[in-house]
């Protein structure tokens, strides 16, 4: 009997590829991080094994303490973290410092599969629901981490679809979300309205509120279709574009590799998410097949957000893209997902043992 147990190489290699590009983005536009970056991936690395191999049952039972333990932990932000640029993200520890926000991103997706399988869905249980989800939205949305907020929206939107829902229950849901969407206007920040704002017309406001996405899309295209070459973006390296490690990274690979280089990036990803969708749809365990789902939702859509507001089609929110910014809990939660969903790839693959006479 021959058992095709090892790793889903077409799930890891473009993580691998987008890693290296990371290590090589970071080499040429902010030197000094590197270090902590090659630190944060091997510990990453470890952390993807370990996900890659733990009992799922095991895992999928702790996922209602797991959430609460990010819960609380987003809690104790505005007990112990830092205020950096008028927001509470970060607690630190060390040299280092943890985000709570996108720790829960995984464990919430958790969460979600195990209650979504136990519970048919109902008006009552989309209550208990929300009420687990609602803590962890305000509480993201007050540090202010818009960006996180809207992933975990994601993340709660893909479950309640794929959760049973009725036509006519999500219909009535889509009309509740409209009528009350402009009330989120009224909750958020004044810099996250100017944002909004800035971004039909970022030039009302060129040296303002407007630069941000005025110099991402200004660098996007200085990179032309083959880039400035390796280290030579002046953008980036003149330090007129904010971020350039983290949130807009994606804009720095732009002007110094160009379309081509960029296209590679999405094209990797393109296979990733393609991949992901293709274990979902191979898993016959119903919670699984959800947990899978929501950890889509949760990497495709924060990609989606970053690209697009990088390139100036959505408005700049601060969210990181997944395994190529610069960050530890980022990486570590992308991590932490990915080594959960190449768990459920091996187990597909178990259950579908070839058997050779």
């Amino acid at each position: 009997m021959f058992q095709r147990n090892k790793f889903d190489f077409l799930l890891v290699i473009p993580v691998v590829f987008l890693l290296i590009l990371s290590v090589a983005f970071i080499t040429s536009v902010f030197p000094t991080k590197l270090p902590d970056l090659i630190l944060f991936i091997l510990v990453s690395l470890a952390i993807f094994l370990i996900f890659s191999f733990i009992d799922l049952e095991i895992l999928l039972s702790l996922s209602p303490f797991l959430f609460l333990l990010s819960v609380f932990l987003l809690i104790s932000v505005f007990l112990l973290g830092n205020v950096t640029r008028g927001s509470f993200r970060w607690i630190p520890l060390g040299s280092f410092t943890i985000q709570p926000s996108e720790f829960i991103k995984p464990f919430f997706a958790l969460f979600s599969s195990w209650y979504w399988y136990r519970n048919k869905f109902s008006d009552k249980n989309l209550l208990v629901y929300l009420l687990f989800f609602f803590p962890a939205f305000v509480l993201i949305f007050l540090q202010p981490d818009l960006g996180s907020t809207l992933v975990l929206f994601s993340i709660f939107t893909g479950m309640v679809l794929f959760s049973g829902v009725k036509l006519k229950n999500l219909l009535i849901l889509v009309i509740i979300f409209l009528l009350a969407l402009p009330c989120f206007w009224f909750f958020l920040k004044d810099y996250q309205k100017t944002r909004v704002v800035n971004y039909f017309n970022p030039y009302s406001d060129p040296l303002g509120d407007g630069y941000n996405v005025i110099q991402s899309t200004i660098t996007v295209g200085s990179g032309g279709l083959f880039g400035r070459g390796f280290g030579k973006g002046t953008q980036s390296h003149l330090s007129f574009l904010p971020e350039r490690h983290t949130d807009f990274i994606f804009a720095s690979a732009a002007e110094e590799f160009g379309f081509t280089g960029t296209t590679i990036i999405l094209i990797l990803y393109m296979i990733l998410f393609l991949k992901m969708l293709s274990i979902a749809n191979l898993t016959e365990d119903r919670q699984n097949f959800l947990l899978v789902l929501g950890l889509l939702f949760y990497l495709s859509f924060q990609t989606m957000v970053n690209i697009g507001m990088n390139i100036g089609i959505l408005p700049i929110t601060g969210i990181t893209l997944p395994f190529l910014s610069y960050g530890g809990s980022s990486l570590l939660t992308n991590m932490i997902s990915l080594g959960i969903i190449e768990n459920i790839s091996r187990k597909n693959r178990r259950e579908g043992t070839l058997v050779i006479r």
